[in-house]
């Protein structure tokens, strides 16, 4: 591709959105005058060292730092960092790589990449991408719970009865099926999304805003967990179903994908931190495609209140009358509690209401997106969302015996048509902890 042609293709999609203000046009211009293209062979140091000579005539003698993002199979990955180091590292400022996941497919594998990229960069050098740190709720989980008086004292197993991290895609692997196969939703969405949500919710205080404090206290967690046992993991594939005349197709319909694959395109687990804040609280988890709707969620279930007074305006159904804090992650950004309320009247009926922040009615600016944020930390060398390897290993500790129990004993999962609401089995896990999902209430 020409330069050009690069600029062309790139401009179909610039935008001035986050910053509004004037002369966008010309700012879009000076912009893609600084796009180049130049290709080359992910493993050939011959390559990489055109790329750096043409690099240093744009550089024109000025400090350079250079950010090189491996959007590439994970298999190149050692190869291009090889060729990148040692042919194409900035001489008088900094060079950054940023990985994106999959971070291997075991603790092994993940270990060995590790191992191997460290070979030829720091530690600071590596910036392991997970978009969904980046998420504007998610990075708000901390200021909630850190900048509010009202929720850090309630922030621990003497008021929340559990926690669940909860996300849904409404279509299937379309296209994606090869590579999705070989790795499966637990390795594409719970081992890395879901639980660095579930490391930033449960963390202690952390020393300060810095990236070493933070991360330190989110890999205390995982360190704290209690091991993931195969019968609390429940796993599902979806089924072809027919719904309104259209026909979707089950994920062993895909082409890329083998007949008789196993491969989960549902999660839903249970998982304990054995420390003394979290103690005895189920943190549910819940990841699947093809499902009923699209979202990510955290939900925070808090303990009936003792003695309630008004026990009998309830009827029999304790469970809805609980408080229920709600972090929708995505789409339609939220945070909303649930808090019960008489109905005005001249009786004494209760019902459930919502004190609900609605961001796009709160806050006219548009949210950026979690990429926008991330390159921009990258290239600022803030490290505070992204992933330490201590933070990795913890992670695969806990998945990797689970996982391969899976796949040496076979399991199958268990069928759930297109578009519904996940396997039954989920319920039963949930069900086990005397936990009902918050997600698939009638009010939600």
């Amino acid at each position: 591709m020409t330069d050009a042609e690069l600029r062309n293709m790139v401009s179909k999609t610039l935008t001035c959105r986050i910053d509004k203000r004037e002369n966008c046009s010309e700012k879009m211009d000076q912009f893609l005058k600084r796009c180049f293209y130049h290709s080359g062979q992910y493993d050939s140091e011959e390559n990489f060292a055109q790329l750096d000579k043409k690099l240093k005539k744009h550089e024109g003698g000025r400090v350079s730092n250079r950010l090189f993002y491996l959007s590439i199979p994970p298999n190149i990955f050692i190869e291009a960092v090889k060729c990148a180091s040692s042919s194409a590292s900035s001489g008088n400022g900094w060079t950054r790589v940023i990985v994106e996941k999959p971070f291997g497919r075991d603790s092994e594998s993940s270990a060995v990449l590790t191992k191997s990229l460290k070979q030829y960069l720091t530690e600071d050098q590596i910036f392991r991408i997970d978009h969904y740190l980046g998420k504007e709720l998610v990075e708000n989980l901390s200021v909630l719970r850190f900048a509010n008086l009202i929720f850090e004292p309630l922030w621990s197993r003497r008021y929340i009865r559990n926690v669940q991290i909860i996300f849904s895609e409404d279509f299937g692997t379309e296209g994606r099926g090869g590579y999705f196969d070989n790795y499966g939703i637990i390795r594409d969405i719970m081992q890395n999304h879901l639980l660095q949500i579930l490391a930033l919710f449960a963390m202690e205080t952390p020393v300060s805003l810095d990236a070493e404090d933070i991360r330190n206290e989110k890999v205390k967690v995982l360190r704290s967990m209690r091991p993931l046992r195969l019968e609390d993991v429940v796993i599902g594939q979806y089924k072809s179903h027919s719904k309104g005349g259209v026909t979707y197709p089950s994920y062993t319909d895909d082409k890329t994908v083998p007949k008789d694959s196993l491969t989960p395109t549902f999660a839903a687990a249970a998982l304990f931190i054995d420390n003394a804040r979290w103690d005895g609280v189920p943190f549910l988890m819940k990841a699947g495609k093809a499902l009923h709707n699209k979202g990510a969620e955290i939900r925070v279930q808090f303990r009936h209140v003792p003695g309630n007074l008004y026990n009998r305006n309830f009827g029999t159904d304790l469970d809805r009358a609980t408080n229920e804090l709600v972090i929708r992650v995505q789409p339609d950004e939220a945070i909303f509690l649930k808090i019960n309320n008489k109905v005005p009247g001249l009786g004494m009926r209760l019902d459930r209401s919502n004190l609900n922040l609605h961001y796009a009615a709160r806050y006219s600016k548009e949210i950026p997106d979690a990429y926008e944020r991330l390159l921009l930390d990258a290239i600022e060398g803030e490290r505070r969302l992204f992933i330490r390897s201590d933070e990795l290993d913890a992670a695969w500790a806990l998945f990797t015996p689970v996982l391969k129990e899976l796949e040496e004993k076979k399991i199958i999962p268990e069928s759930y048509p297109y578009g519904s609401r996940g396997p039954v089995g989920a319920h039963y896990l949930a069900a086990r902890y005397n936990v009902r999902w918050g997600d698939l209430d009638i009010e939600q």
